[in-house]
């Protein structure tokens, strides 16, 4: 849905009945996605008590979009991304299931454990590069951006009512019951994928005279890294799509996923009450800028799709991560939370986009693939990043230097695409 103008309509995405009802199931499969972690991850510290383990629910849910990414996005050029997404939602079924037979009959181990782990990590990776073909099915070129806003937003808003749901769910049901009910969750993203007409390829296998044409054969990529690396060196990708890959690496690596396993110390340290309270604040204030920022940025229409944009948006997370690292007063704490998470979806939108836009049409699968391996994969190395630093300056101390070091690469990256935008020019307009 576009204006007569061609530009882009604000709240497209809301006003698409295919689309729109994506956007619900999509929250409510990330809120199951997270009153599992609420649940198992509950479990399993009051079963073994393994400090170890607790890492490896961060490395297992993040890794298999490291080692995998480009193999999925591969599957989702080649097949109907509505069948894997299915894959994915029955495997997160499974997952659940799992866990629930074996907190009922007690035979939980952590080698079961461990493997229900990865097995969640990678129904996660294996929806994300489907998802965002169909992303590019649902929205005109001129809406993608906010398609990718909308879809980030109402995300979100699953994650943020993932570990109060789940917190019932443990409470009121217990956790071999709750698990159960889990499943649930997953099932109205399941069952939309019956009814959308969206393939994942619908824009490109349709001309704009109504004709059909069959989509390319195309290559499997190499499993693993090998894929990854292998598309970054034959695949001629643009400047542009190099330099939002370099943003969301630098991202993933130095802050990633640290912040949210950094919050119980953060939580302690600036006090405002119990702890417990102070937690959970902390936690309302991380997702809720994610939403709120979502929302207000397509009300006002203010994010352009250009690289600067999507380094500046970098740039100002950076900065609100900073000062919540070394803040000692809570209420500023807060306020920089909430705006970190503007400051996130607007530069994730904003890259995913030029990434999908400037994409070869031929090869958009496996880089979609190479942006997920280091947006998302390189989300494991941040959890290292902070174990190393934590050790030396402490958990704060550790979040500050890793958000510096963010800052100034984002920095260097901004400059390096400022000068090679003087010297070259800019990149071709995206083609569709």
């Amino acid at each position: 849905m576009t204006s007569e103008t061609g530009r882009a309509v604000r709240f497209a995405a809301l006003r698409n009945r295919h689309f729109r009802p994506y956007l619900f199931t999509a929250g409510t499969s990330m809120m199951g996605d997270n009153i599992e972690h609420v649940i198992t991850y509950w479990v399993l510290w009051q079963t073994f008590h393994s400090p170890a383990l607790t890492g490896f629910e961060i490395i297992s849910h993040w890794l298999p979009s490291l080692l995998f990414s480009v193999t999925f996005g591969g599957l989702a050029q080649r097949f109907d991304c509505r069948r894997l997404i299915q894959i994915a939602q029955l495997l997160f079924m499974s997952v659940s299931l799992s866990w629930g037979i074996l907190f009922a009959t007690h035979c939980l181990s952590i080698w079961a454990a461990c493997i229900l782990l990865v097995l969640h990590g990678c129904a996660g990776s294996l929806w994300g590069p489907a998802e965002q073909f169909l992303l590019h099915d649902f929205a005109e070129p001129a809406n993608l951006p906010g398609a990718i806003r909308m879809n980030a937003t109402f995300r979100s808003l699953g994650i943020l009512a993932g570990p109060a749901v789940g917190s019932i769910l443990l409470l009121g049901l217990g956790p071999v019951a709750g698990i159960f009910a889990n499943v649930a969750f997953y099932l109205p993203m399941t069952w939309l994928m019956v009814r959308t007409p969206f393939t994942g390829h619908t824009r490109d296998t349709v001309s704009a005279s109504g004709q059909v044409h069959p989509a390319p054969a195309i290559p499997m990529p190499g499993a693993a890294l090998i894929g990854a690396f292998r598309t970054f060196r034959t695949v001629p990708l643009p400047r542009a799509i190099i330099a939002m890959m370099a943003l969301a690496g630098v991202t993933a690596l130095f802050v990633g996923g640290s912040l949210q396993v950094s919050m119980p110390s953060f939580a302690v340290s600036l006090g405002a009450g119990g702890a417990g309270l102070a937690y959970g604040a902390l936690l309302l204030a991380s997702g809720t800028g994610g939403v709120v920022g979502g929302f207000v940025l397509e009300a006002v229409g203010a994010v352009k799709l250009t690289a600067g944009i999507a380094v500046a948006g970098t740039l100002f997370y950076g900065g609100c991560i900073l000062l919540f690292a070394t803040t000692h007063h809570y209420l500023v704490a807060i306020a920089a939370l909430v705006f970190a998470g503007v400051g996130s979806i607007a530069s994730q939108s904003v890259s995913q986009s030029i990434v999908q836009l400037n994409a070869p049409a031929a090869e958009r699968g496996r880089t979609i693939g190479l942006y997920n391996t280091v947006a998302n994969g390189l989300r494991t190395g941040s959890g290292l990043t902070v174990a190393a630093l934590g050790a030396a300056v402490g958990i704060q101390g550790s979040l500050a230097l890793s958000a510096m070091i963010m800052t100034v690469a984002t920095l260097i990256i901004g400059i390096q695409l400022w000068g090679s935008h003087h010297h070259h020019g800019p990149d071709p307009s995206p083609q569709r």
